[in-house]
């Protein structure tokens, strides 16, 4: 789709991660501006040529409000940014660790939602990223999952209160090779072993195999898409077939 026409600005928070450094390639074919919203670290690790990139902690609401202010009129926004804690039961979890990840996970997605949802123009889209683990419970994911699961409600919520104006849906993958696997890109070594057998998950998947950035990045941008002018509130589950609600 190279050469497509012009689809106007893209907010893409945690733009420098797997997905998000797949998305920004897949947008510009699209027609899209992608603008990247990510940590500074991220940032630096994973640079974008010839895109802007703008370093903001999705955990701090007054940062977010100050980037919002200087960015252009959007067509949509994609939320990326999340992490996972350790796994282990979720009672062993310490208190600073379960706030971390209700922080990075479904605080900073309202926070951008709050910040940036008003820059969207009027017909376009809301992208969150939620994950199966929201849905589908499993051991020693408990802050992840359950912070996923509020954002399966804030979709939800804010496609009812956004609508008609704006449209807002959340994809919800499984595991993704991508450095999310090891921590996730900024906050931990991206060559680090991944916390699990990717093969051994792979052969347990109907689709036998684990999935790819592009895997995701195909069903956010038909979210964004005209395509999907009437669907809204919804939770797209991008799994392989391992989970089917």
């Amino acid at each position: 789709m190279t050469g497509a026409a012009p689809l106007g600005a893209l907010a893409i928070l945690g733009g420098c991660g797997g997905i998000g450094r797949q998305l920004v390639c897949d947008a510009q074919a699209a027609g899209y501006r992608p603008i990247v919203l990510d940590l500074p670290r991220s940032i630096a690790a994973h640079p974008q040529p010839g895109v802007t990139c703008i370093g903001v902690d999705a955990t701090d609401a007054v940062a977010l409000e100050a980037v919002a202010a200087d960015l252009p009129e959007l067509a949509g926004l994609v939320n990326l940014c999340g992490y996972a804690t350790e796994a282990q039961p979720a009672l062993e979890q310490t208190p600073e660790a379960w706030t971390s990840a209700i922080d990075g996970n479904l605080n900073s997605a309202f926070f951008a939602a709050r910040a940036l949802a008003p820059r969207i123009s009027r017909g376009g889209a809301l992208v969150m990223t939620g994950s199966g683990l929201g849905h589908f419970a499993r051991p020693g994911y408990g802050p992840y999952a359950i912070s996923k699961a509020g954002i399966a409600m804030l979709t939800r919520q804010l496609a009812l209160e956004l609508a008609p104006d704006i449209r807002v849906n959340c994809v919800a993958p499984s595991a993704v090779d991508t450095a999310f696997l090891t921590g996730g890109t900024g906050r931990s070594d991206e060559d680090a072993p991944p916390r699990f057998d990717i093969d051994a998950y792979g052969a347990f998947n109907p689709m036998g195999r684990i999935a790819r950035p592009g895997d995701v990045t195909g069903p956010i941008l038909f979210l964004l898409s005209a395509a999907a002018a009437y669907v809204t509130g919804q939770i797209l589950h991008v799994n392989g077939g391992a989970y089917m609600p």
